[in-house]
Formats: C-alpha cells, structure tokens, sequence
C-alpha cells in the first residue's frame, strides 16, 4: 500500500514538473490577473493582510473570481487550460497549506473551484497575445510621450540653482537686520489724513543729479543698510491741509524714517541679487545702473510678497515691530493710488503659488528689461531675458505639475505688466513725497540716488 502511495506521490511530482515547464512569462501572469473581478475596495481594509483562499499564503487580490496568491492563481490557470485531470494520492480531502500545496494538486484545484475560481476568467491564447501587443503599444506610447516631454538642460539647471543662491545670500528670512534700521514710530492718531493726502504736480519736475552712491566701480561696495540716526531729535510740525488737492504739502509722517531705512537696505540687496544673475556683468556699467533705477521699487515688491499675509493683508518680517499694515505705510507718505492696487497685486501673486524656481527667474527676467529707460545696448538685455524666459517655461512646463501651471508663464508675464504701473505710480508719490526738505532729509542717499535721479 505504502509503494503505490509513493508511486502516486512520483506521478503527481511528474506532472508538476510538466506544468510548471510550460508557465509563461512573469508578464503573462501579470495580464491573466488583470482578467480577474475587481477588488471592491470597500470590503477590504488596504492596511490588513489578505490571505489566499486555497493555501493560507499571502494574497495578491482577486483573480479569476477569488481572493488568491500568485502561486494560486497560476496553478488555476495551467490547470484550466490543460484541461489536467488529478486524482489525489490519499483520501481526496487534502488540507492545502503553503508549504504543501504542491503535494496534492486534485485537492488544491478542487479547493480553487470551492472558493469561486471560474475558467470562464481566464484568457484564451489569442486574448493574450492581443493583450501582449496592446501593453507593449502603450509602452512605446509612453516612452515616445516622455522622450518629447521638455527637460530642464544641465546649463538651465544651473541658471537656476545660480539664481537660488543669489536669492539666499540677498533675502534674510529672519529679517534680523530691520533692527538696525531707524525704529518704526506708529502714530497713535487716524491715519485718515495720511491716507487722503494726495500729491498734484501742474509742473515738471526734475531734480539734479546726487553723488554717484554706485561709484566708479559699479555696483562694488555699498554703505550699510541703515543712516546714522541724525534725524531722531527733529520736531515736524503736522500740517494738515483739508484741501490736498490744492497743495502738496503732507503731514507729519512718522514711519517714514523707518521705512527709508528698509527700502533702502533692499535697494541693496536687490542690487546684490542683479549681480549674480548670469549674464548681468556682460553689461555695461551704465546699462546696469539703469536696469537697476527703473527695476528696483519691482523688484522689492516682488521680494515683499515672501512676508506678505493674506491672512490680514500685511507684510510681517519677524516681530509685531516689523509687522507692516497698509496704516503704516501711509504713514510714511505714500496713498490708497498706490497702495490699494499693490495689496491686490501681492494677494494675486501669492494665488499662484509659485515656486521658489519660479520666483527667483521672475524677479531676474523682472531686471533685465530691456525697455527699459537709458538702456543702450538693448539687444544684449533682450538677449539674456529671452533665455531667462525660456528657462521659466521649460521649467514650468517640467516641474511645475497641473492645474497651476496652466497659463502660469502668461499670469506671471501680466504680473510683470502690473509692476511697471505700480512702479509708475510710485513714482508720481515718491516726487511728492521728496520735494518737500522736511520729508526728502529722511530718505537715505541711496534712496535718493535711485528714486530722485530717475531717467525720463
């Protein structure tokens, strides 16, 4: 009895070596799975292990109408096609386990149509084959799809991760330098007044050139981003006029030592920030000093939407102190003309949600203008945004995933149209503001270097 088990025991070895010879492809069986009912993912928990309904082994999902493991799922399929028939070497009620269920295969195919596999599931040669191609086509697809899809070259790589760095050496993010400045002084009365006042010139007006703040050595040493405090002590008398428009005469304006101070320590950074931007020092240094008069008040607003805070509209550089509500910047001269369309400005630009990539690029290509007033090599500054600019859009086109990036180049493009009237209108403030001794004595040399010796 024992030698006709083990005999039994060998022939069933045999067929099981017959079977397993004629097993396709790791991809076959991948497809055959794809034959099989769908999970339905309410049933199951992801995170909960799932076991084969014929061996106990781990289960892979549901193939051919059951919950099985690989091993399952291909030994059904074999079985079916070869039309196999098994008979069990012992009593026909075999307990099928991992580790033994190669030893019976009446019983474990017997097990597999218990539990639901149905051969109805399972593909026919010709199926396959088709199946074969169709996942091969789709893979030539996709391959075709990402060898067209743009990339990022290594020099524009490195365009950026140049500007990535001048915007890290240039923008202090703990904002530990504003203690340095002139303190702020908030004026505990209505800023009514201040945000009323409004400036109307009938005249022009040209101011004479100040010292040369850039020096021979363009762009080389710059002083330090706060004035000796010589101004601290000075008695202003408020003046308030109830007729602005018939005067240029501003009140007592409390922030604006303060906020002198900070535009000016930006002033230089932005000027730090143009220096490292490839292709800036090709230039002369006479175009330099115009791309950088006509862009930096841009500039700096572009920088400021890093602090900005829709949260309340404000531009919040570390402590409460260096906490800059639309009240404060009346306060130091400037009115709702300009202020108003700069808070919509900066609350559409932190909507786009751009990358710090994206930022850095745009305050570049923001610089080299070259429309710019006083520029005289024009196509060299076209030259080095246009590559400024085909980097933006590879790179958007590349990193930046959707919806976002849909007509995100042309939004930011538009941003930088928003600039030049917001730069237009504080310009118009600033001459109002720098014609009057009491006010313009507050501005830094380097402010009135940039903003009162404007090219026109």
């Amino acid at each position: 009895m024992r030698g006709a088990s083990m005999s039994q025991l060998c022939s069933s070895w045999d067929l099981h070596q017959q079977s397993m010879a004629y097993l396709p492809d790791a991809e076959m069986e991948t497809m055959a799975a794809s034959t099989s009912l769908p999970d339905p993912a309410g049933e199951f928990d992801r995170n909960v292990p799932r076991i084969c309904g014929v061996c106990g082994d781990r289960a892979t999902g549901f193939h051919f109408n059951a919950m099985t493991c690989e091993g399952c799922k291909g030994f059904f399929r074999r079985s079916m096609k070869r039309k196999a028939m098994f008979t069990c070497p012992f009593n026909g009620d075999c307990k099928i386990t991992k580790d033994n269920r190669r030893h019976c295969q009446a019983c474990r195919l017997k097990r597999c149509v218990d539990i639901g596999m149905m051969k109805e599931f399972i593909l026919t040669d010709e199926e396959v084959q088709r199946k074969r191609e169709m996942i091969l086509k789709r893979k030539e697809e996709e391959a075709l799809k990402e060898s067209l899809k743009p990339k990022l070259s290594e020099e524009q790589q490195k365009v950026i991760d140049i500007l990535l760095e001048a915007h890290h050496k240039t923008f202090d993010t703990t904002y530990s330098d504003f203690n340095k400045f002139r303190p702020p002084v908030r004026s505990k009365v209505s800023s009514r007044t201040a945000t009323e006042s409004s400036c109307v010139v009938s005249q022009d007006f040209s101011s004479e050139d100040s010292s040369d703040v850039f020096g021979s050595d363009a762009f080389g040493a710059f002083p330090e981003p706060m004035e000796p405090q010589m101004f601290s002590n000075l008695d202003l008398s408020e003046d308030s006029d109830e007729s602005p428009s018939m005067s240029i005469e501003l009140p007592h304006l409390p922030m604006l030592p303060h906020l002198a101070d900070l535009v000016s320590y930006s002033i230089q950074k932005v000027i730090g920030f143009a220096k490292m931007i490839p292709g800036f020092r090709d230039l002369t240094a006479e175009d330099q000093i115009a791309l950088l008069k006509s862009s930096a008040i841009e500039v700096i607003m572009l920088r400021s939407n890093q602090s900005f805070t829709m949260e309340d509209m404000s531009w919040t550089c570390g402590s409460n102190d260096f906490k800059y509500k639309v009240s404060d910047v009346t306060q130091a001269g400037h009115s709702m003309e300009l202020l108003e369309p700069l808070v919509k400005f900066q609350v559409g630009l932190k909507k786009l949600n751009l990358h710090e990539e994206e930022h850095v690029l745009l305050m570049a290509i923001c610089i080299l203008s070259p429309d710019r007033p006083g520029v005289q090599d024009t196509s060299l500054v076209e030259s080095i945004q246009d590559r400024l600019s085909d980097i933006l859009q590879t790179y958007i086109r590349c990193r930046h995933p959707p919806p976002g990036s849909r007509l995100l180049y042309a939004k930011m493009i538009q941003k930088l149209a928003d600039l030049r009237s917001l730069n237009e209108e504080h310009s118009k403030q600033y001459r109002c503001l720098s014609f009057q001794p009491e006010h313009s004595m507050q501005l830094t040399p380097l402010v009135l270097e940039v903003f009162g010796n404007e090219i026109s």
